[in-house]
């Protein structure tokens, strides 16, 4: 029977970064507001540096952006840790939580794994993602139903083509019918869909598809529940 390939993204997408920003907070002695602009500024950081090194024709693995964009984000903002302090940062990364509909939604998806082939596609190195699984008891279960396929493997990182035609190399057979992606990162949707890959926007706020790089490129599908993907993927 012909599969269908699913990819996951990973961060933003199955895990939330909550576990960093309650890490931040213990540093700044459970200052929220500092510890949440923190995290949103990092995060920001973290994205642009990879759109950067894309830019520039340069790579450096994740882990290395990763604090990389922590240490800018803390001088942005005017605070400060140490260099243990940044390290248990860091570590906490390792161990991000799934949003509360990731068990349900991967319930769903193993009972149709006949049909649909599972997988994570992630801008992190194969180590990182895996730390992130092993830590994360509503993903891990699943785990065996899962192959990692990362952007390191190609030192370009989403949106670049390269990443996406990766993909496609890696987790399709010749039996393979189609691929999604499944993402909550508008970056991340944009660049599949131009790169032939069907879509599903996971829209948790329910704020509605804004992003305009590429005005006539729009989500296949958008979700505010993960456990919608299975179904909208096996109707179409």
């Amino acid at each position: 029977m012909a599969k269908i390939v699913v990819a996951f993204d990973i961060y933003g997408t199955l895990l939330s970064f909550d576990a960093a920003t309650h890490e931040l907070e213990q540093h700044f002695r459970a200052d929220g507001n500092r510890a949440r602009t923190v995290a949103q500024t990092w995060r920001r950081y973290q994205l642009e540096y990879t759109w950067r090194l894309n830019s520039m024709g340069r790579y450096l693995p994740f882990n290395e952006v990763t604090r990389n964009a922590l240490l800018h984000a803390l001088d942005d903002t005017g605070s400060f840790l140490r260099t243990q302090e940044t390290d248990e940062v860091l570590a906490a990364y390792n161990r991000l939580q799934p949003f509360p509909d990731v068990e349900e939604a991967l319930t769903k998806l193993m009972d149709a794994s006949t049909v649909l082939k599972p997988v994570v596609f992630s801008n992190g190195t194969a180590d990182m993602v895996k730390a992130c699984i092993d830590h994360a008891p509503a993903v891990s279960r699943f785990a065996g139903l899962t192959e990692i396929i990362s952007a390191h493997e190609v030192q370009q990182y989403k949106p670049a083509q390269a990443a996406y035609r990766h993909l496609r190399e890696k987790a399709c057979t010749p039996d393979t019918k189609e691929v999604w992606l499944i993402s909550a990162n508008p970056f991340d949707i944009a660049g599949a869909l131009s790169a032939g890959i069907k879509t599903i926007w996971v829209d948790r706020s329910q704020a509605g598809w804004t992003d305009r790089t590429l005005p006539d490129v729009v989500p296949t599908a958008v979700v505010s529940h993960l456990t919608e993907c299975v179904d909208i993927i096996l109707k179409r």
